[in-house]
C-alpha cells in the first residue's frame, strides 16, 4: 500500500512513521529542506527506514489518486495524508507594511536561528503562541517592551472543561514567567509611524478606548493562524478547516488531514491527529492513546478559538490610506463594493500578488463583508507556466 504524507511537521512525521510500522510504503513529501515544519524548524531529526523523505519538495495539485509535485514530477497514491500546517495571521494597521514589522511566527523562526533582528521589540496579537515568541527574542537579549494581548483572560473561565481536559498546558505557562510581567491584555498595537508605537487598551469588541505611544524598532503580529487548505479546494470544511471524522479522514475519497489543518490547538494535538490519519490510512484501527489524546486536544483547540477569537472592532483601527494588501499596494479606500471575493479581487486587484491573498484576503472580506472563501484555488503554490507545459499531455 501506497501513502503519501505532505508535510513534515509534528502531524506528518507522526502520520508517516505510524503508516510505515503498519507496513505501509509511505513517501512524506514537504517544502522545508529538514524535518520539524515551524514548530521543530529543522531540529526533528527525522528517520524511518520505511519512510522516503523528499524535502525541498512542494506539491501543488491533488488529481485522484495522483499528487502533482514542482519539478516536474507525480506520486500515485492509495491514500494520502495532508499535514500542511498553518500561517500567521497579521491585522493590518497604520504602518504595518513599513519597516519593522513581521509577523510573530517569521519573528520565532529568526529566533531559532539566533537572530532578532532588533534591539527593543513589542509583540502585540491574541493567542498563547505570543508568549513563547516573546520568550526567545528576550532570551536573545532584546529588550522587551511588552507583549499585548488584544482579548482578555477572563474568556477563559467560560472553558472550564477544556482546561481541565488539557491542565497540563496550565503548567507550560511557567516557561514563560519571566516575559509574563510585560503581559497587557485588553491591549494591541494600534499603528506604527518610525520608532514610535501606539499602544491602545481596546474594549470587549477591540475598538481602542484609550492610547499611549512606547518607542520599539521591531513589531511582532499574530493574531492567530490560517490553515494551509489549498491542496483540497473542494473538501468540506469548518471555519476554513478541514471537516474531519474520528480516523481525520476528509470529505475526499482516500484522503485524509492530520494537524492544523483541522484546527489549531498545539503540537501535542497534531502529532496525535498524525497518529491517527497514519494508522487509518494504512488500514489500521487507531490507538485508543492516540483517539483518548486528540479528544482531549480538541476541546482546547476549540477553547482556543472561542477565547482568541478576533473581534470586529479592529477594522476601526485603519484610515483611508492604510495598505490592505501589501503586494498590490491596495489601501482600504480601494476595496470597492462586492459581492463575492472574486469579484472584489478583479476589481481592486486585492489578493492577486504573489501571497495570493493569503495574508490579506480573510482581512479583505471582514472590511468588505463579502463571504471569505477560504482559499480555495486549483493550483495551491504558484508554479510557472513553463513546469505546467513541461507535464506531459493527456490522452484523449
Amino acid at each position: 500500500m501506497r501513502i503519501v504524507v505532505v508535510g513534515a511537521g509534528p502531524a506528518g512525521m507522526a502520520a508517516a512513521r505510524t503508516a510505515a510500522d503498519a507496513g505501509a510504503e509511505v513517501t512524506m513529501v514537504d517544502s522545508e529542506p529538514e524535518a520539524g515544519g515551524q514548530y521543530l524548524r529543522g531540529r526533528a531529526e527525522f528517520g524511518h527506514a520505511g519512510v522516503t523523505h523528499l524535502k525541498n519538495t512542494e506539491a501543488w495539485l491533488v488529481e485522484g489518486d495522483t499528487l502533482h509535485l514542482r519539478g516536474p514530477g507525480r506520486l500515485r497514491f492509495d491514500a494520502l495524508v495532508i499535514a500542511t500546517g498553518a500561517y500567521d495571521r497579521p491585522l493590518p494597521f497604520p504602518g504595518w507594511d513599513g519597516p519593522g514589522v513581521i509577523t510573530a511566527g517569521a519573528a520565532q523562526a529568526l529566533a531559532k536561528q539566533g537572530v532578532t533582528l532588533a534591539e527593543r521589540v513589542i509583540v502585540t496579537g491574541t493567542g498563547p503562541f505570543l508568549l513563547p515568541v516573546a520568550t526567545a527574542l528576550q532570551d536573545l537579549g532584546a529588550t522587551l517592551v511588552g507583549v499585548y494581548e488584544a482579548s482578555s483572560p477572563a474568556r477563559w473561565l467560560r472553558e472550564s472543561r477544556a482546561v481541565l481536559a488539557n491542565r497540563h498546558k496550565i503548567g507550560e505557562l511557567a516557561g514563560y514567567r519571566k516575559v509574563l510581567p510585560r503581559l497587557e491584555t485588553r491591549s494591541a498595537v494600534i499603528a506604527k509611524h518610525g520608532d514610535r508605537v501606539t499602544i491602545a487598551k481596546l474594549d470587549s469588541r477591540w475598538r481602542p478606548v484609550s492610547h499611549r505611544t512606547e518607542h520599539a524598532d521591531l513589531v511582532c503580529v499574530g493574531y492567530g493562524f490560517l490553515p494551509r487548505t489549498d491542496l483540497l479546494p473542494n473538501a468540506l470544511r469548518i471555519n476554513d478547516f478541514y471537516d474531519v471524522d474520528e480516523h481525520q479522514r476528509t470529505s475526499v475519497e482516500n484522503v485524509y488531514a492530520a494537524g492544523e489543518v483541522t484546527g489549531i490547538g498545539g503540537a501535542d494535538l497534531a502529532e496525535a491527529e498524525g497518529v491517527v490519519a497514519g494508522a487509518a490510512a494504512a488500514g489500521q484501527e487507531p490507538p485508543a492513546k492516540a483517539v483518548e489524546a486528540v479528544r482531549r486536544g480538541r476541546l482546547f483547540a476549540g477553547a482556543l478559538a472561542r477565547a482568541h477569537e478576533v473581534q470586529p472592532g479592529w477594522r476601526t483601527w485603519l484610515n483611508p490610506d492604510t495598505t490592505v494588501c501589501r503586494c498590490e499596494k491596495v489601501r482600504l479606500d480601494d476595496l470597492t463594493d462586492a459581492a463575492s471575493m472574486r469579484e472584489l479581487k478583479l476589481t481592486s486587484r486585492v489578493a492577486m500578488g504573489r501571497c495570493q491573498g493569503r495574508i490579506c484576503a480573510r482581512n479583505a472580506a471582514e472590511l468588505t463583508g463579502v463571504p471569505f472563501d477560504g482559499q480555495r484555488r486549483v493550483i495551491a503554490v504558484p508554479i510557472p507556466l513553463g513546469e505546467l507545459a513541461e507535464l506531459p499531455e493527456e490522452s484523449e
